[in-house]
């Protein structure tokens, strides 16, 4: 159901109940008044009209209009006697002009009122009149405690009907059942006309008038949300007022950035995996040919007898290095470009983790005809970092030194411990072909290569120094690139010494 069908229905539910509640209030109160004003007639009637009672109690009944003596039935005062005829009253002017030149009073106005009927009983409740009805039992047993008995109704009509025993308590008129009716003249508490009406129903417009906004501003609401989602959240929702409607629209906005922020996290996930993906298949096809070619000729040679080819060796070798320092970036930068990257820290001995990344990499630079050394402190050095992302930094600037260097050439990993300052410090020179300063700051870029890397590996893809960049800088190391003074490249890692917290 549509809110405004709902408010609709809620406040007629509402008004009904009031309306029958204020009827059955204004029948009550008439009633109540008729009984009271009945009560008061006969009382007030039934004295003059004793005598004829009791002298003619088999036709005595029916319509009893009030005396002229006693004037209307509210009055009790004694009658007054009547002027002689063409004689004014009190010695006003004749044919009942005003006195002393006074303007005549203007006549009441006429009230089309219904007689009131009675009938007289017995002190046994037994009526000489033939049409005489009987009387109710009801009314008869409270008699017995009570001088006016009133016939009681569940639900208010306009009938009325009473039994009054009367002062002189014995003879056939001993006993009156009157029967009127809630007819105005027997007094009313609510207007008539039921002009009262006009404030519930200003009441019910005046709240369908006051829903109309409110639903105008949810449909609008309702719309802004719908284009808001057809456009991935990327609309805000206008907020109007600071009502709960205003707050509502707030709080559709914040639910829009929170799932533009899921969905931005989810895109640079999927292209994270996209890149991966692609780099895996391009990259690692180029290495795997040569070792497959390298490893055919390999084959072939042993099959005729001839001696291994030393060279083929070493390339296949190397090949194969390649492809598994190729592996260990490619999954490294797709866990480095996620929207959110946690570190996996704890107590990493530096030493360890050196020697480590250069025993991985001496049979390669064997092979290469480059010689690898590392100088380390006699003392442990320890930091708290992710030992995963750390060691394949390490490792990428160590591969980088071997790899681009030219043979007879020289690389040393240098690690210290500065303990005035809290800080360890690791350095990797080689004497290779070095970097140009213009080329410089641009290393650390994802798939930037220089010149000198591009003709002597032509197949990397510029990873490595960039995985070497983002680790540092999400561990919060300082990583420089420098030209070494042997002529090569010299790269410095330099970071905190602790264990990590707990």
């Amino acid at each position: 159901m549509k809110l405004r069908a709902r408010l609709a229905v809620a406040t007629i539910a509402v008004m009904l109940p009031m309306t029958f509640a204020l009827f059955w209030y204004d029948a009550s109160a008439r009633h109540r008044a008729a009984e009271q004003n009945l009560t008061e007639f006969v009382f007030g009637q039934m004295p003059v009209a004793r005598e004829a009672c009791e002298a003619a109690p088999s036709s005595f009944g029916g319509e009893l209009r009030p005396s002229r003596a006693l004037g209307p039935p509210h009055s009790h005062r004694p009658p007054p006697e009547e002027p002689p005829r063409g004689e004014p009253p009190h010695g006003g002017p004749p044919h009942g002009g005003p006195p002393h030149g006074e303007p005549l009073p203007r006549p009441p106005r006429p009230r089309a009122a219904r007689p009131a009927v009675v009938h007289a009983y017995d002190e046994t409740f037994h009526s000489e009149n033939p049409d005489a009805p009987a009387v109710p039992e009801a009314l008869a047993r409270a008699m017995e405690e009570q001088d006016v008995a009133i016939t009681s109704h569940v639900l208010p009509t306009s009938s009325v009907e009473i039994l009054a025993r009367m002062p002189w308590g014995t003879g056939p008129c001993a006993y009156v059942l009157a029967r009127g009716t809630t007819d105005p003249t027997w007094g009313a508490v609510l207007p008539e006309s039921n002009i009262w009406l006009l404030p519930t129903v200003a009441v019910f417009a005046a709240m369908l008038l006051a829903l109309g906004p409110v639903v105008r501003r949810i449909r609008k609401l309702t719309e802004a949300v719908q284009r808001s989602a057809s456009a991935t959240y990327a609309d805000a929702v206008l907020i109007e007022g600071d009502d709960e409607i205003g707050v509502l629209a707030r709080s559709f906005n914040a639910a829009g950035r929170e799932i533009r922020s899921q969905l931005e996290e989810k895109d640079q996930r999927e292209q994270a995996l996209r890149h991966f993906l692609a780099n895996t298949t391009h990259d690692v096809m180029i290495p795997l040919t040569v070792l497959q070619g390298h490893l055919a000729t390999l084959r072939e040679d042993a099959a005729a007898g001839k001696p291994v080819d030393v060279g083929a060796l070493v390339s296949a070798m190397d090949e194969a290095h390649y492809m598994a320092s190729l592996v260990h970036n490619l999954a490294a930068t797709a866990r480095l470009e996620a929207a959110d990257v946690n570190l996996q820290r704890s107590e990493v001995d530096l030493e360890t983790l050196v020697k480590r990344v250069v025993g991985r990499h001496k049979p390669i630079a064997k092979q290469l005809g480059v010689s690898i050394e590392t100088a380390v402190p006699g003392e442990p050095v320890t930091v708290s970092a992710d030992v995963t992302l750390l060691e394949q930094a390490i490792s990428n600037v160590t591969y980088n030194a071997v790899r681009y260097n030219r043979s007879g050439g020289h690389v040393a990993v240098i690690l210290e411990r500065v303990a005035k300052e809290a800080v360890f410090r690791l350095r990797v020179v080689d004497d290779g072909p070095g970097i140009p300063e213009a080329e410089l700051s641009r290393l650390a870029e994802r798939g930037f290569r220089g010149n000198e890397a591009r003709s002597r590996a032509p197949d990397g893809q510029g990873l490595g120094l960039h995985i070497t960049h983002r680790a540092a800088e999400l561990h919060g190391y300082r990583l420089t690139l420098r030209p070494s003074k042997y002529g090569g490249l010299e790269v410095e890692l330099e970071g905190k010494l602790g264990a990590p917290p707990g």
